[in-house]
């Protein structure tokens, strides 16, 4: 019997999912609501499909294999904190660390865009 899942319980299956699939895998230290954060965040801007998820699910695996969570933690930090406006978002926009943190990141993805999509 097949069973239909729709895409409003897509979050506690994918999470369900990576949990027990992926423990030791790539992403193996990136806390699973990083891991699930991700992968919602990707799907919604590539669609709610089958084949969304498994690039998306291929997208972190790749990028925690090139950043450690902190590292990948501290860019994503710079990235959204150089989102707000003000003068004193400055620091995280046109630092050298912020500047560093972000490319480091964009590599990351870049590469995974490369393997998963």
């Amino acid at each position: 019997m097949i069973r239909y899942v729709g895409f409003s319980t897509l979050p506690l299956l994918l999470t369900a999912t990576l949990a027990v699939a992926n423990p030791a895998g790539a992403a193996g230290d990136y806390p699973t609501v990083a891991i699930a954060d991700y992968v919602l965040g990707c799907m919604q801007t590539n669609g709610q499909t089958r084949q969304a998820l498994e690039s998306c699910s291929c997208s972190i695996d790749v990028i925690a294999s090139i950043l450690p969570y902190d590292r990948y933690e501290r860019a994503e930090t710079f990235k959204s904190m150089s989102l707000t406006t003000g003068e004193s978002a400055g620091l995280f926009r046109e630092s050298a660390p912020a500047k560093a943190a972000r490319t480091e990141l964009k590599r990351a993805q870049s590469e995974a865009d490369v393997r998963c999509f």
